[in-house]
């Protein structure tokens, strides 16, 4: 019987997905996979794009483990395509490719000021304090009002950490570095903004409820901003989710303000115009200009321009797709060029066979981490479909891509070493009453998955 030899590039959930959605296709066709992460550890955004008080969300970890411990899938972290392993390494070895490689940088906000000290971006920010292992360990919380420009959820992630009491983060398996910084911020106030009002905002009920749920936080909102129009009416009146997040933002609203110590401020109908420099180069305060709705479900601008003083910013309008050796890419909307996921060589549109994608890096970045199956399921399918123009590969063996990533001494992690990497880490919480502590330092994560190391507190 013909066998797929398949490598996916990318262990979060889009990749895994992809594998699990392959494995359990009707085919004609034995299957083998090798999966291949630049982390050390697997399940991507959800490990790193979370955050850490997200056990709910967190738990979508189970059901990726479950796919994983399987066995009928090779896990290769630590690797990272375009080094150490490469386009002609994938050709030689297996039949096709799929990049599920997401999106992790910021995308731009172009408004002056943006790159004044103090100007951060949302994923930065939240690569920090989930503890990547390639992002700064340090974090310059020192600004007692802060601005965050977004109304998604990311937006409110980022609103609800730098609000947090760093106490209150101790049960999840936030980093010690993290908890350090997150204890010593200043902060008094976070101001969140959107440029539409509450009936257009692009996060779930689900992320707004646990901002009201913080400890001595007090929610701030504005009345002017619920004058509502006839469209955002009746947005409230015939879509269940708006109409939750209505109610709470309403209940918010009667709450009787004043006595905690920190306030989170929620302001709509704000379009951002500039950040504002105190003359020596840093963030001193936000300006935008106030909008009203259009009647169409936008919004206009009014004219009115307003200035909130702040001392930081944190952009969380999007997030942004990363280029990859010898793929084709587009440059505007941070993706890999496809038609349901089969990759469109640059020039000319025509399919680049071999080559698939699915995720963020497919789509972009929008929906939640959910929608990545179905997206996967439509890349499989032309994986399938495609037998004919799979590549021909001179050496197919699943040895080979060992030997190969030996003689080039990288030092990869396997599905057993994660295993480890899983157990020192919720040995380290265990010592401490806590039910995990993240290990932060990559050289830490790979000698836990080796076992080359006695267990090292972050």
């Amino acid at each position: 019987m013909t066998k797929l030899r398949l490598a996916i590039v990318g262990a979060g959930p889009a990749g895994i997905y992809a594998a699990d959605i392959l494995l359990k296709a009707e085919r004609s066709f034995d299957v083998s996979i090798d999966l291949f992460e630049q982390l050390p550890a697997p399940y991507g955004l959800v490990r790193y794009g979370v955050a850490p008080d997200h056990p709910r969300i967190k738990g979508i970890i189970t059901a990726l483990r479950e796919v994983l411990d399987r066995g009928d899938i090779r896990l290769f972290g630590n690797v990272t395509y375009g080094r150490d392993i490469t386009l002609d390494d994938l050709k030689k070895h297996y039949n096709a490719v799929i990049f599920s490689t997401g999106a992790v940088h910021d995308a731009d906000l172009d408004i002056p000021g943006i790159d004044l000290h103090g100007s951060y971006g949302a994923a930065d920010f939240v690569s920090w304090f989930d503890g990547h292992p390639d992002v700064p360990r340090t974090w310059p919380l020192e600004a007692a009002s802060v601005a965050v420009i977004g109304n998604g959820n990311v937006a409110l992630d980022v609103s609800r950490i730098l609000a947090k009491h760093a106490d209150d983060l101790l049960p999840t398996e936030i980093p010690d570095n993290v908890y350090e910084i997150l204890k010593a911020s200043p902060v008094t106030d976070v101001h969140v903004f959107g440029r539409r009002g509450p009936a257009q905002v692009k996060f779930t009920p689900l992320e707004l409820r646990e901002l009201g749920e913080l400890n001595d936080v007090d929610m701030i909102l504005y009345d002017e901003d619920f004058d509502y129009d006839e469209q955002s009416k009746a947005a409230v009146a015939s879509n269940k989710q708006v109409m939750v997040i209505d109610r709470v933002l309403q209940q918010w609203r009667q709450r009787e303000v004043g006595q905690a110590s920190r306030r989170l401020h929620l302001h709509f109908y704000a379009k951002p115009l500039e950040v504002v420099s105190d003359g020596d180069g840093n963030v001193a305060a936000y300006r935008y200009e106030r909008t009203a709705p259009d009647g169409e479900g936008g919004v206009r601008g009014t004219g009115e321009i307003r200035e909130v003083p702040v001392q930081a910013i944190y952009r969380a309008v999007g997030y942004f797709g990363s280029p990859l050796d010898g793929i084709p890419f587009d440059k505007e909307h941070g993706v890999i060029p496809n038609h349901e996921g089969q990759v469109l060589r640059s020039g000319d549109n025509e399919r680049m066979y071999g080559v698939y994608a699915t995720g963020w890096i497919k789509r972009g970045p929008v929906g939640l981490i959910g929608h990545t199956k179905s997206d996967a399921m439509e890349t499989i399918k032309h994986v399938i479909n495609d037998q004919g123009n799979w590549w021909a590969p001179t050496d197919p063996s699943e040895q080979a891509i060992v030997d190969l990533l030996e003689a080039r001494d990288v030092e990869y992690t396997n599905l057993d070493g994660w295993h480890n990497l899983d157990q020192h880490e919720l040995a380290l919480g265990e010592a401490r009453g806590r039910t995990r502590i993240k290990v932060v330092p990559r050289d830490e994560m790979v000698r836990a998955s080796n076992q080359l190391a006695a267990p090292v507190a972050d």
